[in-house]
């Protein structure tokens, strides 16, 4: 008998029926064999009483079952007009239920689109909900404060980046769902009947019928990335798991990397914390509990998409997290700042806050627990640098009593003073740095060491770190970047170490002959722009404004457009904090039900502040203190480095639902998931048509001889293929075309001088220069305007002058100077050789 594995797919269609006293949930598979149906009673005004019919119905059942309904309900017998029975909406997946000062509600989703797809399971962002009450108008007791609660909880945009998938975990990452899965399997404890729960049997076992049984597997989320968990909390343990949906919220894209015809799929994933919750000013440093502001895991996936199959292809993921400094700190909003001061709130002289928020990474990654600070360094006025003189004593205080090989690493970098020096490349000493956090995490992949790996041995490839084992290599342990905000600055380092990080995953799957991949590539054009979507969404959620400095803005040759557009980020990122924070906060902690409305309780807008639902020793003091020296779980030192939460010990099999099936089931076979002959469908509308393809969205028109995704390409060589896209908007328009700026400047052209310390001193966020000329954007379709159309354009629109031919650097200095004479009547000062030499984006600026 095989022992493989395969995930269970829950419910995919639902259909809500009404009558006058109850609600009739009626869920089927995606293939609409095996239907559930779910009693919800309506005459209650306040409580929520639902029956779950625990038989299985097929598909002539249900429809039998509906017409008693119908006939059943009717007010006489014949009655003509409106039925008994009536179809309310059709949905795909149920939220959760909430309720505020009167009945409940029960919220569904109607409207979902598929973004990604690993190992054969759709992940699908919700597009539209339904949000219904459940009592029926005669028994309802009506509040006046209801309308208010129902208008807040809505301001939470389910149709905004909230992901779910019916048969993948998406709470956990896919090292964690395969390693268990196969710890499982491949230590007989199924046969055996351990502690691992089982929801079925082999039924052809028992007739004698030769048959393949594999192990359906339903884990546990983990509920610090579910955002729904307390709106099912009233409910999980009475409905069937086929019932529950659990979503994340944050980011996920996937594109399609073409390797001489290879399909290559590269997938982020990224789930934002649902503790500690918040917008920017108004969450941050870490609660009582160790739980970070604007915490999130990010994950990339590489698969060979030829072979579908966890079981026979190949899969490599890589995770890294962003997180707020550990500490008890927070902003004062009250003046109306662009950049409030930094306060500390309270003080930690043991760590305590730092070792509960390390101990829950310990847990789930594993060791080594590498911490890449990008804060300020030297500032005129203490801003930034108060956070790293609080967090370097403390991994100090917390590194004492652990063992010198599972230590904290810490790497302190002023990220921004190195950005406004011209002699230092910001990507190349990042470059360094993900280079050995990558040597020392490893990455995951589910095969061994290919042949060629020691035909074509790098020197590299044997310092790699993690774990390897026989059936492949393991993460143990993650890199942990933060700045002030953990916006701008962690998402360029997160690139960049994704970017390495994506190298060592090509290499281990045999699509590169060396672990290295360079810029001006499409592979890694590919790879940036999936990874600015990501910024752009993150910063969106938390900063309310996509990303003000970019990858391009670190490398230098961000197109013109790029200084008004981070101007116009910056004013919209401080309208969003001043204005609109306070309401988005108070609908996140009504969303995650930190806060419960109640009739003896202040209303949500009449609280001064949210601090006392975020800490929950404010209001009592702990039963129980964890000590200061063994400040770590129980367990967690024995498995290191090895992640406690994916070692097979006996706490992780309680988590894991285990299930016998035919491997034809529907419930684990994804023929019909793809296959859908009742349904009519356009081969161009499908999902591997529409996502992003490298070959068709990043290769230049004449590709040559030469169409690999991993040779380097000119800028002038940078544009749409013939099988170029529809029009998109201009924000992803400006992002592919920005190769096309001019190159940054030589060393030679740099002045041997950096810059003075009152320079180097100065904000960053505004860094970027505000006096550019805007131009205008091609449209769409066209291709990319060459440079000497970029240069007409601009005296044009900035001096009204006409240009015949391109002009050189000097040139278009002089043609700028004469322009100002003309315009200001008066004659232009004399300057140095030096500014002579500037590069054109700065001769702009003049």
């Amino acid at each position: 008998m095989p022992l493989t594995a395969a995930v269970i797919s829950g419910l995919q269609r639902l259909v809500l029926y009404e009558t006058r006293a109850r609600f009739f949930l009626v869920g089927c598979n995606h293939a609409q064999t095996k239907h559930r149906v779910l009693k919800i009673d309506r005459t209650e005004p306040r409580d929520l009483v639902i029956i779950d019919d625990k038989h299985v119905y097929s598909q002539q059942e249900v429809r039998e079952l509906l017409g008693r309904l119908d006939l059943g309900n009717r007010t006489k017998i014949g009655q003509k007009g409106s039925s008994g029975l009536s179809r309310a909406v059709t949905s795909y997946g149920i939220v959760g239920f909430v309720r505020f000062l009167e009945g409940y509600y029960i919220i569904l989703v109607t409207k979902h689109r598929k973004v990604a797809d690993i190992g054969g399971h759709a992940i699908y962002k919700i597009e539209d909900t339904n949000m219904i009450y459940i009592p029926n108008d005669s028994v309802r007791v009506t509040h006046p404060d209801e309308a208010r609660y129902v208008r807040i909880f809505q301001n939470v945009d389910l149709s905004s980046n909230f992901y779910f998938s019916y048969s993948y975990d998406l709470s956990h990452s896919l090292q964690h769902n395969l390693s268990m899965l196969c710890a499982l399997c491949k230590g007989g404890d199924l046969e055996m009947g351990s502690s691992c729960r089982q929801d079925g049997f082999d039924i052809f076992e028992d007739e004698g019928v030769p048959t393949q049984v594999v192990y359906g597997l339903r884990s546990e989320p983990y509920e610090k990335y579910v955002w729904n968990s307390k709106l099912l909390e009233k409910v999980k343990d009475t409905l069937h798991s086929d019932w529950l949906m659990y979503i994340i919220h944050g980011f996920c894209g996937q594109s399609k990397l073409l390797i001489y015809g290879r399909p290559v799929h590269v997938t982020l994933i990224a789930r934002r914390s649902s503790r500690f919750a918040g917008t920017r000013f108004l969450k941050r440093g870490a609660n009582c509990e160790g739980d970070v502001a604007n915490e999130v895991e990010t994950e990339q996936i590489i698969h060979d998409a030829s072979v579908m199959s966890f079981t026979m292809g190949s899969y490599s993921s890589y995770v890294q997290v962003r997180g707020s400094v550990p500490l008890y700190w927070s902003q004062d909003i009250s003046t109306m700042m662009p950049k409030p001061p930094i306060r500390l709130d309270q003080a930690d002289p043991f760590a305590h806050v730092a070792a509960l928020h390390f101990d829950q990474m310990f847990r789930r990654f594993g060791s080594p627990i590498i911490i890449l600070n990008l804060v300020k360094k030297r500032e005129k006025r203490k801003h930034e640098k108060i956070l790293s003189e609080e967090l370097y004593p403390a991994i100090i205080n917390l590194n004492q009593f652990l063992p010198p090989e599972h230590s904290i690493d810490y790497i302190a970098w002023d990220m921004a003073r190195y950005t406004k020096s011209k002699l230092c490349n910001v990507l190349d000493r990042l470059s360094m740095i993900a280079e050995n956090v990558v040597k020392r995490t490893g990455f995951f992949v589910n095969r061994s060491d290919f042949y060629c790996h020691s035909l074509r041995l790098d020197e590299r490839w044997g310092d790699l770190g993690g774990c390897v084992m026989p059936s492949g290599r393991m993460q143990t342990g993650v890199l942990r970047t933060n700045c002030v905000d953990c916006l701008d600055r962690t998402n360029t380092a997160q690139f960049m170490v994704g970017k390495c990080a994506l190298a060592y995953q090509l290499y281990a799957l045999g699509m590169i002959d060396k672990p290295k991949l360079q810029f001006d590539t499409d592979c890694v054009r590919l790879f940036e722009e999936l990874y600015e979507d990501h910024g752009d969404t993150l910063s969106l959620q938390y900063g309310g404004s996509q990303l003000v400095h970019r990858v391009k803005t670190y490398r230098k040759i961000a197109p013109w457009t790029q200084h008004s557009r981070d101007i116009m980020q910056t004013l919209s990122r401080y309208y969003s904090n001043a204005f609109s924070d306070a309401d988005r906060q108070d609908a996140i902690n009504l969303f995650l039900q930190v806060y419960q409305p109640g009739e003896n309780k202040p209303h949500l807008w009449e609280l001064p502040t949210d601090f006392y639902l975020h800490q929950s020793n404010s209001m009592d003091l702990p039963p129980y203190r964890r000590s200061y020296t063994c400040w770590w779980s129980d367990g967690v030192l024995t498995y290191l480095p090895l992640p406690y939460d994916e070692v097979p010990c006996e706490e992780n099999r309680t988590k894991v639902a285990v299930k016998r099936v035919n491997c034809y089931d529907e419930a684990i076979d994804t023929y019909t998931e793809f296959y859908k002959p009742y349904e009519l469908s356009s081969f161009d509308d499908t999902y591997c048509v529409t996502m992003t393809n490298s070959a068709r969205d990043f290769m230049p028109k004449t590709v040559g001889v030469d169409p690999s995704p991993f040779t380097v390409r000119k800028p002038e060589e940078t544009g749409k293929s013939v099988l170029g896209k529809s029009s998109k908007d201009e924000t992803l328009l400006q992002r592919k075309t920005a190769a096309s700026a001019p190159p940054p400047p030589s060393e030679e052209a740099v002045s041997s001088s950096s810059e003075d310390d009152s320079e180097e001193e100065r904000e960053d966020d505004g860094s970027a220069s505000q006096r550019s000329t805007p131009i205008k954007l091609a449209e769409s379709g066209d291709s990319v305007r060459p440079q000497e159309d970029v240069q007409s354009q601009l005296m044009k629109e900035s001096y009204g002058l006409h240009l015949s031919e391109p002009l050189a650097e000097q040139d278009l200095l002089i043609y700028h100077r004469f322009a100002h004479l003309g315009q200001n009547q008066h004659k232009v000062e004399k300057t140095d050789r030096q500014a002579e030499q500037r590069p054109l984006e700065n001769v702009i600026n003049l």
